[in-house]
């Protein structure tokens, strides 16, 4: 195979690997004990790649510390083996109710990901996280790229200026589209091979494939923001594809450190700020009684006149009604069955990389 085709490295788990020149020697590969932290969970899905999109994927290639290494970190002390699992929940949550972050940022996460690279720029947006990127000045780019289904092709928002309809476009226009989509990465793929036939050099080669192009990355962060990076990326609000990564490595999380996720979920996803004015307009309605919440004697509710009185704008007042409702709990417990393995991902990727034919200078 080409010196210059990206290849995937063999993802390993926490094994003694000999080093390449003694591979023919994997019949004495021996399984070490180790002293780090581990999860099983996490240890089942480790170098498991997760399809996403029609040809993306995100791979956890490691990760180091546990939800109790959020504990030890936060109590500066070891501990081990006194604590209860409830004493440690207690505490995470506490630490997330309160905004308390720098314990959570002794966890990190190194994920292996490919992604369009539309939805790369909106994540390189997130600057907290140490990032590897495909080099298409040194690599081949795999000619791999994104078409939305059906189901997620739609008109330009009514109320949203960055976002989609709910309801899908005609079927018509999505055919159209298709057509003109398929045409236009026709004619970039044709010549970004022409380009690279012609010995032009890769960083010229590369420089109108679209948008749809699928890159790769390593992506290194902390826990503490994944958990950012997360709550606004799994929002309704952003983009659906972009939502798509954040469900699967929400489902990682899941697994490295289920307490932090649990608490996570309660105060970031499902949680809410309230303004002063929101907290004003409950006040009216609510008050402490007996260690509880009772409803405020006279209290009918209040109009939209009287939310206006209190400050609250129109756009503001929906809002408030939307955050009242009791929220529906998501799920993103991944599916052990979606999962690939490393090689099976690089024949896919390796498949899509342009032949060369060099013409002679």
């Amino acid at each position: 195979m080409p010196a210059q085709v990206q290849r995937f490295r063999c993802l390993k788990k926490r094994w003694a690997i000999p080093d390449a020149r003694h591979q023919q020697r994997t019949d004495r590969l021996v399984v070490m004990d180790t002293k780090r932290p581990t999860v099983p969970e996490a240890e089942e899905i480790l170098g498991g790649y997760f399809p996403v999109l029609d040809h993306g994927f995100v791979a956890l290639v490691d990760y180091m510390g546990t939800d109790r290494d959020i504990e030890r970190a936060a109590r500066v002390s070891y501990g081990a083996g006194t604590r209860k699992v409830s004493q440690t929940r207690g505490l995470i949550r506490y630490l997330q109710r309160h905004a308390h972050t720098t314990p959570s940022e002794m966890v990190e996460f190194k994920f292996h990901c490919c992604m369009p690279m539309f939805v790369a720029r909106q994540w390189v947006r997130h600057r907290t996280a140490s990032v590897n990127e495909l080099s298409a000045r040194y690599s081949l780019l795999p000619l791999k790229f994104y078409r939305p289904e059906q189901p997620n092709f739609a008109h330009q928002s009514r109320v949203n200026n960055q976002g989609r309809e709910a309801e899908p476009a005609p079927t018509t226009l999505y055919r159209e589209a298709v057509e003109r989509w398929d045409a236009l990465r026709e004619g970039a793929a044709d010549a970004y091979g022409w380009l690279l036939e012609e010995n032009v050099a890769r960083e010229l080669a590369r420089i109108d494939l679209p948008l749809s192009t699928y890159t790769q990355w390593y992506w290194k962060i902390d826990l503490h923001n994944l958990l950012h990076f997360l709550t606004l990326r799994v929002d309704a609000h952003a983009q659906w594809e972009i939502r798509e990564y954040g469900r699967v490595m929400a489902g990682m999380l899941k697994r490295v450190a289920p307490l932090a996720y649990e608490a996570w979920l309660d105060y970031n996803v499902l949680g809410t700020r309230l303004s002063g004015a929101e907290r004003a307009a409950l006040a009216k309605l609510l008050e402490a009684e007996d260690g509880g919440l009772a409803v405020r004697d006279g209290a009918t509710g209040l109009s939209r006149k009287e939310l206006g009185r209190l400050g609250l704008a129109g756009r503001e007042i929906r809002e408030l009604l939307a955050k009242i409702e009791a929220p529906e709990r998501p799920d993103f417990s991944l599916d052990l069955a979606d999962m690939r393995d490393a090689a099976e991902m690089e024949e896919k990727m390796d498949a899509a990389v342009p032949v060369v034919d060099r013409r002679e200078l």
